[in-house]
């Protein structure tokens, strides 16, 4: 039998912040809140173990160093790329420049933390992102 990532934990200042950014972006809802901080959020009404990854935002005061060597990729799954990438823009997502040549399909933004992530172009099934 093989293993499933179920949780992703996101070192953080502000759980609060990105618990509000990240369930706007992906629809997700606050699933526990602990006694230090740490917010867990993921899809609405499910269990550890089904479907859909949870994020952990981690309350953390260590400074960080230089680009994350990880980061969401993102698909739109009810509007096209353009719009999207606006919807994202008013919820408080922002460019970032990691070295793009400007040709590239999708978009490079920073969460309300500077966290990197990436638009793609290509439209999902909602259920299927789940």
């Amino acid at each position: 039998m093989a293993c499933r990532i179920t949780e992703l934990v996101i070192d953080c200042r502000d759980p609060e912040t990105l618990a509000e950014f990240w369930c706007a972006v992906l629809g997700y809802t606050v699933l526990e809140r602990d006694d230090i901080g740490d917010i867990e959020i993921g899809p609405g009404g499910t269990e550890l173990g089904e479907d859909g990854l949870r994020l952990v935002l981690s309350r953390s005061d260590d400074p960080r160093h230089g680009k994350l060597p990880l980061h969401f990729d993102v698909n739109a799954t009810d509007r096209d790329q353009d719009e999207e990438l606006q919807r994202l823009l008013d919820l408080g997502a922002r460019t970032a420049d990691v070295g793009q040549t400007g040709e590239e399909s999708w978009h490079v933004l920073a969460d309300p933390e500077g966290n990197e992530f990436c638009l793609l172009r290509r439209r999902v099934d909602p259920a299927a992102s789940r």
